[in-house]
């Protein structure tokens, strides 16, 4: 099995996303001339360059690759390919199964943490009954009930011991604004997670390994073009404080849970606070994933700015106007709160927006523009996503492009038949 090489140290990077844009995805549009639409593109240099910026950003602490960033596996293994990155931080049990099991074309991923709680019996008998991916899988809890609808699944008695993580809520309770960041775990204190610790500890068929906190408040929130006046400023210091109170209440509750379990890692941050996660001697690897594309929630972060490796094309259909184009498909709209940060964004040819009234639509986005006239139909119009991995969930392929050809072709989850969530 050959896998891309997305060593950073690999060619010269032109860096054309900045000087250049309008050359940089004309050019992807190129490579690809004869692909039918939708086309979701990689550049090649361009996902170097990211793999680079995330290392560095990282300092030599390892990066534990976020899966639901990337959805698929030739990308996974690519990066687990490059000293700096190890193990996969999954998002469903059913994942973490087929990542961690070795095939004739690959082998497993020996270290796959599931990032969330699962009551998926089926998927939780289907782990248990392999003895290979119970040791290389490690279950999320943050409630005793979820303990028991593994042995509902499966009793202990009928299954090995499985290794378990803590997930600690790292979010923030600002003393103005409240509670700050995402609603995860309701283990929040050094008693709460004790409590658990001792529950799973106590509880046969359960082997406590691992502590994960995910401060969204921080990896998750960009401080630039803030519309309010000084707000820029406000979530710099939010993040600053939130990021205090973090080091010292996780410090505190990992020296208790060390003394009731041998903890073999704790994980902690995401793309967007890789450096500060770097900085922390309780953190042993930290999860990313979203850095290698760069979508555009990340050009609101001014302390780093990933390339914007990946596009996709759509085929223009319609000119129900002189100056508008329509585009088959693009209602490609991100997770998260609904808002205009969420909705696909017309990069090249450049000059085209999206129609107030319309938006990307389903099965059909119209756009306006002066260049919109100069479109043929059949031509393709490129978008970036807001979020990393989600336009997997609306193709086959990932096509990569470098030299002005397609180099590769990648399958995505739903390529390989897989769709998780």
């Amino acid at each position: 099995m050959e896998v891309i090489d997305l060593n950073p140290e690999v060619g010269a990077v032109d860096r054309r996303w900045e000087t250049e844009p309008d050359t940089y995805w004309a050019a992807i549009d190129a490579a690809t001339t004869g692909l039918d639409a939708p086309v979701f593109a990689a550049d090649l240099a361009a996902l170097r360059f990211n793999t680079g910026s995330m290392l560095r950003r990282a300092a030599g602490k390892p990066i534990r690759i976020a899966s639901k960033s990337l959805r698929c596996r030739g990308m996974l293994d690519a990066l687990l390919a490059i000293d700096g990155f190890a193990g996969v931080l999954a998002y469903d049990v059913a994942e973490a199964h087929w990542l961690a099991t070795d095939t004739d074309a690959r082998p497993g991923c020996p270290d796959v943490l599931v990032a969330y709680p699962s009551a998926d019996l089926g998927a939780l008998a289907a782990l248990a009954a392999d003895e290979d991916a119970v040791s290389r899988v490690t279950l999320m809890v943050d409630d005793p009930a979820q303990l028991d609808l593994v042995d509902a699944a499966v009793p202990p008695s009928r299954r090995p011991d499985l290794r378990v993580c803590i997930d600690i809520d790292a979010s923030f309770q600002a003393p103005a604004l409240g509670h700050l960041g995402v609603r995860r775990s309701p283990v929040r204190t050094r008693a709460e997670a004790s409590v658990l610790a001792m529950t799973i500890g106590g509880r046969k068929g359960f082997r406590l390994v691992g502590v994960m906190t995910y401060d969204a408040q921080i990896a998750g929130v960009g401080d630039r073009g803030m519309r309010a006046p000084g707000g820029s400023a406000l979530v710099r210091a939010m993040q600053g404080a939130s990021w205090d109170e973090l080091v010292t209440r996780r410090r505190e509750i990992l020296t208790d849970l060390r003394r009731i379990a041998p903890l073999e890692f704790v994980n902690g941050g995401g793309t967007g606070s890789l450096e500060r996660n770097a900085e922390d001697p309780n953190i042993t690897d930290i999860a990313a994933g979203s850095g290698l594309y760069g979508p555009t929630l990340f050009d609101a972060y001014s302390h780093f700015m990933p390339a914007p490796a990946t596009g996709f094309g759509l085929a223009a259909t319609r000119r129900p106007a002189p100056d508008v184009i329509t585009c088959h498909g693009g209602g490609w709209i991100a997770s998260g709160p609904a808002g205009s940060d969420r909705v696909p964004r017309p990069v090249w040819p450049s000059g085209l927006k999206l129609l107030a009234r319309e938006g990307a639509g389903e099965v059909q986005t119209p756009l306006r523009g002066e260049g919109a006239a100069r479109i043929p139909l059949g031509d393709r119009v490129w978008f970036r996503h807001a979020k990393a991995g989600e336009p997997c969930e609306h193709t086959e392929r990932i096509v990569v492009v470098a030299d002005g050809g397609v180099v590769d072709e990648l399958p995505t989850y739903r390529g390989e038949g897989k769709v998780f969530l």
